[in-house]
Parts: structure tokens; C-alpha cells; sequence
């Protein structure tokens, strides 16, 4: 893998094929190097609380694997941002990244890893978990009881992929005893990084978040931040 990636095998392009059942899906891929052992997927928090794929901790999970040299697609769920359809209260988003994962798969051929963010994370992991493409997941901000709605995750007991979880010590929608008590069920392996005095949206926090899932990355699948 060439060390200094060019300008143009990393440049960010529209994607204008990604559709969904709701409709064209609005999206975004990050070239990556053409030899990239895995392409990365990262999806969006709730649309409802103004959420999209230019989410800061988006964009910054994202960065995280572009480091690495990872091709990355991030896309809007249905009815945010150019995206057709409306908001299905995770539902039907669960289709969205099903075509998602079937876009990359066909057009990259390669394994995908999976970032998520607060309800990107619950809906992305519910789709991914199992999913022979996917070697690899990541729940940043994982919510348990946000804005009147319940989170559970009875699925990630039969999770075998290797799992990272990142979460503030001051989420105000996951307390720490909760989720952990949330992840105790989760199969192995998988690691929780308590991110110290972060808030849910990791405020001032975003490149620790960022060297933690490069830590992650590289202990897992051995990819290495590129110079």
C-alpha cells in the first residue's frame, strides 16, 4: 500500500446510484486507495434531532478510516437532506443501510466496516451484526433512552464480530452503569472506551474519539495511519 495516498485516490465524490426502497438514497463515497483491504461504512444520528451525514462525529469516524486509506461511504437516511422517502422512526432505515452495505459490496467488492453514531449506531449495528460482509463494527455514542425513546440491543448476545464502543462518561443518553449493564449481553469480542468527560455528542472530544477507533482499527485488522 503506497504510503503517501495522492490527492486523487482520496477525493471525496456524490454518489448519484444509491437507492433504497424509500428512493434515491443522497450520498457521499471517499475514493480511498485502490489496494484498500476494506471499505468503511458510517452512518448518521436521528434525522429528528437534525442529524445527518455532515454530523461532526460523522465526519470524524469517517477521517478515522480515510487515515487508514479505507474507501468510506456515508449517506443520509431516508427524507434527510436529498434523500427521497420519509423518516421511518428506524424501521425502514434499517433498509437504508441494507442498500448501503449491497452498494458498497457490489461496487468495491471488498469487506466492509461499520461506524454508527447514536441512532446510526442502533439502527446500523441491528443491520450489520451477522452480515458475513461485515467484519468489523462501531457504536459511537450508543444511545439507551434519548428524547422519549427506548433503545434495546437484545441482538448483540449473537454478535460475533469484533465490536467497538465508544461512549462520553457524561452521555446524557446512555449513563455509563446502564450501558454497561446494556453491553454486558454482547458477544465477544467486544471493547468499551469510556471517553472521559464527553457529553453524547463528544464535545471537544472528537480526536480522541478519532485515535480510538485508529487504536482499534489496528489492533484488529492491522491498518495503520497513513503518513
Amino acid at each position: 500500500m503506497p504510503s503517501n495516498p495522492s490527492s486523487e485516490s482520496m477525493s471525496i465524490r456524490t454518489v448519484d446510484t444509491l437507492r433504497g426502497p424509500a428512493g434515491h438514497l443522497e450520498a457521499l463515497l471517499n475514493a480511498g486507495l485502490p489496494n484498500a483491504p476494506y471499505a468503511a461504512l458510517v452512518c448518521h444520528p436521528h434525522p429528528l434531532g437534525g442529524g445527518t451525514m455532515h454530523n461532526k462525529v460523522v465526519y470524524h469516524a469517517a477521517k478515522a478510516f480515510q487515515t487508514v486509506g479505507l474507501p468510506v461511504l456515508r449517506f443520509n437516511f431516508r427524507g434527510t437532506g436529498l434523500s427521497e422517502g420519509k423518516h421511518d422512526h428506524g424501521h425502514g432505515e434499517q433498509d437504508d443501510v441494507r442498500a448501503a452495505l449491497d452498494w458498497l459490496h457490489n461496487e468495491l467488492h471488498k469487506p466492509i466496516l461499520f461506524a454508527g453514531f447514536s441512532f446510526g449506531s442502533a439502527v446500523g449495528l441491528r443491520v450489520c451484526c451477522g452480515d458475513p460482509r461485515v467484519p468489523g463494527l462501531i457504536g459511537l455514542g450508543l444511545p439507551v433512552h434519548a428524547e422519549g425513546r427506548d433503545y434495546h440491543y437484545d441482538f448483540l448476545s449473537f454478535c460475533a464480530q469484533p465490536k467497538l464502543f465508544l461512549s462520553g462518561t457524561r452521555d446524557q443518553f446512555a449513563p455509563r452503569e446502564k450501558l454497561e449493564k446494556v453491553l454486558e449481553q454482547a458477544a465477544q469480542p467486544a471493547e468499551i472506551v469510556w471517553v472521559p468527560e464527553a457529553d453524547h455528542f463528544f464535545a471537544d472530544k472528537l480526536d480522541t474519539v478519532r485515535q480510538a477507533i485508529l487504536a482499534w482499527l489496528n489492533t484488529h485488522f492491522g491498518l495503520e495511519a497513513r503518513p
